[in-house]
């Protein structure tokens, strides 16, 4: 897309090579194995150059941001003259949000290689919280070059103009922006923000107008043009953007207090009104569409710039918090939570989210600490009890899983499709600890809450409520049909496919159960419960080598351990004759 023109061109010049060395492993990835990062109080240098170079390397191949910074800081302190080693050390510093230290060795680059664009932006950014405008537009230039297509540069000087006083010269400046729609949403959107921010009200609702016609999904854009209504005195119409988002995201911690502030005929106060909190918005709305893209390098580099230009800004807090924890880095995660304001409506999410990463951090009785806090503070927070009943699932703990969405739905006036997640969560919880007749009624409510015939979250309760029906040798023709749904709704899942096959197996349908779990095997190959199904069909299909093929390889996946000690058994002496093994037809004789 046209919005991360900038975020490409940082990735074409030098700056790749500093970026890659501390994103070189994708999140996914990440999450699948890294530990958590030690905290970079506690670390020391190394006694050489060569050996802080090559734990900064290994550092930032684990996401620990705040180690890569320790180990580059003294390497740059050693050999000062080493421009990559530089700029290795400024990006590193930029994206643990030391700014002190990303400006000191920005400024050091800018000397040694000017066209370096990157650091000319964030010489730029400094500029612009100094009030400094004609000096930041100085930097942006030279950092884009002079293009008027470089979207970052233009959009951040056109925000110095109106610092500098100037809101003419401002619009002026986003009026470069033509030929991309992408374009024309920026242009508007933040000239509409000048002018409001300018006291040019009807110049301001005519461009405020024009983006949220051309995109009315976007969190921000709702809230800001609901905003701008209600404070020109148009109440109705304001209720009615939030409640048309409502629809589409219900209950928004931003979207109910705009509703609320709009039904007492309260104008919700602005958000933008100076030049720094306009170009952390821009920062912002960039990360924004980059993170969407998969680029949380860059989008992480952004957010540390707007949040340094408008420590208040909610969203960009969020969203930084959500892809550091994302990055495996739950230690600056919480620290990035704790910075949420107090009187932002998000502030609840954040010290929620908070609770999580010290769960990931492997703090667990932090974690439950935490979140108790939290509920104590505010009783009746939904969200709060069903994280702790969340870190409880995952711990296997489900007897205390469902109590505490016991709790959360006892909460519930009237519960809606935004809760359709509670009823599957504690059907889940309630099946695990033998209570079906509950859980089955949990799992037909979550399906109730989804009316919607397509989604991904309607094939999740599907897939786990049939899967239970036919394991349980109950309602077996419901159950398979579920199970035959869900695989419609997501037929490249490959989890949702290996239960239909699974459940095929159950009931002594080998061949069915070999086309379904080797379709799951294609597209989870490195899936060790997965692999451990193929075999198991394998063996009753009378494949005894490929069936031990696959169990060898699913012990080499690290299943988990009450799974690996059978996958050895298997290995060692293959499966027993189902001498109890119930078929389709003695099954429904059961009850089905």
């Amino acid at each position: 897309m046209a919005v991360v023109t900038f975020l490409k061109k940082l990735r074409a010049n030098g700056t790749a090579a500093a970026l890659s060395l501390l994103m070189v492993v994708p999140v996914a990835a990440a999450a699948q194995g890294a530990t958590a990062p030690r905290s970079a109080d506690s670390l020391e240098p190394a006694d050489s150059l060569e050996g802080n170079y090559l734990a900064a390397i290994v550092a930032g191949a684990s996401r620990d941001l705040g180690a890569a910074s320790v180990y580059l800081r003294e390497a740059v302190r050693e050999d000062p003259g080493n421009n990559d080693l530089l700029e290795r050390a400024f990006v590193a510093f930029l994206a643990d949000g030391s700014m002190p230290d990303a400006f000191r060795a920005a400024d050091r680059l800018i000397q040694l290689d000017p066209s370096n664009g990157l650091a000319q932006l964030v010489i730029g950014i400094r500029a612009i919280k100094q009030k400094s405008y004609q000096t930041a537009r100085n930097h942006l230039q030279r950092g884009g070059r002079g293009r008027a297509a470089d979207i970052t540069a233009t959009l951040l000087s056109a925000w110095s103009y109106l610092g500098s006083g100037n809101s003419k010269r401002a619009v002026e400046t986003l009026e470069r922006l033509k030929g991309e729609p992408s374009y024309n949403l920026f242009r508007d959107y933040h000239a509409g923000l000048i002018l409001d921010a300018a006291g040019r009200k009807a110049e301001a609702e005519k461009r405020l107008k024009a983006a949220f016609d051309a995109e009315k999904t976007t969190l921000r854009l709702v809230d800001l043009w609901a905003r701008f209504q209600a404070r020109n005195g148009d109440f109705d119409a304001a209720a009615a953007t939030y409640a048309d988002f409502d629809r589409l995201l219900p209950n928004h911690p931003i979207i109910r207090e705009g509703m609320g502030l709009v039904a007492k005929k309260d104008a919700p106060p602005r958000q933008i009104s100076t030049a720094q909190q306009g170009a952390a918005e821009v920062l912002y709305g960039l990360a924004s569409a980059g993170n969407r893209q998969g680029d949380e390098a860059a989008a992480l580099l952004y957010l540390r710039m707007a949040i340094y230009l408008d420590p208040g800004h909610d969203l960009a807090i969020l969203t930084l918090g959500d892809i550091l924890e994302r990055a495996r880095q739950p230690e600056d995660a919480v620290a990035v939570y704790d910075k949420m304001p107090v009187s932002s409506p998000l502030r609840p999410n954040a010290e929620i989210q908070a609770g999580l990463a010290l769960e990931n951090l492997g703090k667990p009785e932090d974690a439950v600490k935490h979140l108790d806090k939290v509920i104590a503070d505010r009783p009746d927070d939904v969200d709060a009890l069903s994280a702790l009943g969340n870190i409880y699932r995952s711990r296997k703990l489900f007897a205390e899983a469902a109590a505490t969405y016991d709790k959360a739905i006892d909460k519930l006036s009237s519960p809606g499709r935004a809760n359709w997640d509670l009823f599957y969560f504690r059907g889940i919880a309630r099946e695990r600890i033998n209570r079906w007749p509950e859980a089955e009624a949990d799992l037909r409510k979550a399906l109730e809450l989804l009316p919607d015939p397509l989604g991904r979250e309607r094939a999740l309760v599907l897939n786990y409520l049939g899967y239970s029906l036919v394991d349980k040798h109950l309602k077996l023709d419901e159950g398979l049909e579920m199970l035959r749904r869900a695989v419609e709704l997501r037929p490249r899942d490959g989890y949702i496919i290996d239960s239909l096959g699974w459940a095929y197996y159950r009931l002594g349908r080998y061949d069915d159960a070999s086309r379904e779990i080797e379709r799951a095997a294609e597209l989870r190959p490195s899936d060790p419960v997965i692999n451990d199904h193929l075999g198991d069909v394998y063996w009753r299909t009378g494949r005894q080598l490929e069936a031990k093929f696959q169990w060898n390889h699913a012990r080499d996946l690290k299943p988990e351990p009450e799974d690996l000690s059978k996958i050895l058994r298997k290995i060692e002496r293959g499966l027993e004759e189902p001498s109890a093994n119930v078929t389709e037809e003695t099954a429904k004789k059961d009850g089905g």
